[in-house]
């Protein structure tokens, strides 16, 4: 498929952007992460056909999975392109697969730093243009009704499901690693930052519109260790893809960082350039504004928990959320990803109270 930025349907709906970019709105945006998933009974017909990582690898899977919520809930304000943030180890050669009920499942995790030199870097983004190719496909099929997010995960993130072999609870051979061998685990960090550097750009020449970079386990560093092995290379990641953007004279996109339980660290991710800053629902949205001032977008963070309550308490809890917000520089999201049990009125009721506020 040629990538290309023209050609594509005019947007209609610019409210995300918009308020990404801390111009006025009519009405507060919203989308969920997640939103293309298990929680959908159409999703789950897809999967039952399709292995996962074979629905994120074939554009028309990605492309009609990314679709399903837009079809279903009239009220989202944006779609985020079905991916998942592991296919970048998987382009270094290493291998995943993801279990029923357990999640993803590195056979060989890194377990010493000598291998990280056995990773293939060179052409790893040419590995991942499939994501390229639904991000353009969806672009058209979407026809101009909402913005397509791009996404990915953040280094010290995909490092450590590299080497814990899959999600894990305490992190435990990860932390070993930042203590033991700190010079390698920078090494390491560099590598997919460079690589996490060109599959956004890659992304933005398909068609992304809106760019969110996943910390997920943000929540197992302290404030210094997130000083230094998460903010030197998030701050890289937005510096080069911005410049990379303007050697390709493609339009500039707004980037989000959502770094998940790093709320002790919101003056710190205030100063790495992002338009928007995600939160977790640990944070209160009052402190936060404090904390990263007016110039920046805030967006989250209804906890995903809420949404197993009535439509009435979803619908009044969210009212709450707005208004410590304000319409503002925000964006109205969950404060982490959906859950696969969530009630499928639960997203009615959160969507359409953000917009009838």
């Amino acid at each position: 498929m040629q990538f290309t930025n023209k050609n594509f349907p005019e947007l209609k709906n610019d409210r995300l952007l918009r308020a990404a970019l801390g111009k006025e709105v009519d009405k507060v945006p919203v989308w969920v992460m997640r939103q293309a998933g298990r929680y959908l009974p159409e999703f789950q017909e897809v999967r039952a056909k399709h292995d996962f990582f074979t629905v994120c690898r074939t554009p028309e899977l990605a492309c009609e999975v990314t679709l399903q919520p837009l079809r279903r809930y009239e009220h989202l304000d944006a779609s985020i392109i079905f991916s998942d943030i592991l296919v970048i180890p998987q382009a270094l050669g290493m291998t995943v697969e993801m279990h029923p009920g357990v999640g993803p499942v590195f056979p060989k995790p890194l377990q010493n730093p000598s291998e990280i030199n056995q990773l293939q870097k060179e052409g790893a983004v040419s590995r991942l243009l499939y994501v390229g190719d639904a991000i353009t496909l969806t672009r058209h099929k979407i026809e101009g009704k909402v913005p397509l997010i791009g996404f990915t995960g953040a280094p010290f993130t995909l490092m450590g499901y590299m080497i814990e072999g899959g999600g894990s609870k305490t992190m435990s051979k990860t932390k070993e690693w930042l203590e033991n061998n700190t010079k390698d685990v920078h090494r390491l960090l560099k590598l997919l930052t460079d690589v996490i550097i060109d599959y956004l750009v890659m992304q933005v020449e398909s068609g992304a519109q809106l760019l969110q970079v996943f910390e997920s386990s943000a929540d197992h560093l302290t404030r210094e260790q997130f000083q230094e092995f998460a903010v030197p290379y998030l701050k890289d990641i937005r510096k080069e893809v911005k410049a990379k953007i303007d050697e390709k004279k493609l339009d500039q996109v707004p980037m989000t960082i959502f770094a998940k339980g790093a709320g002790h660290s919101l003056n710190l991710q205030a100063e790495l350039g992002y338009e928007t800053i995600g939160l977790d629902w640990t944070v209160d949205p009052i402190e936060a504004r404090k904390i990263v001032g007016e110039n920046i977008t805030l967006q989250g963070n209804l906890d995903p928990q809420d949404l197993y309550k009535t439509p009435e308490e979803i619908i009044k809890l969210t009212v709450e959320m707005v208004k410590k917000f304000g319409k503002y520089r925000y964006i109205a999201n969950l404060g982490h990803g959906i859950t696969p049990q969530t009630p499928l009125e639960s997203m009615t009721a959160f969507t359409e109270a953000v917009h009838e506020l």
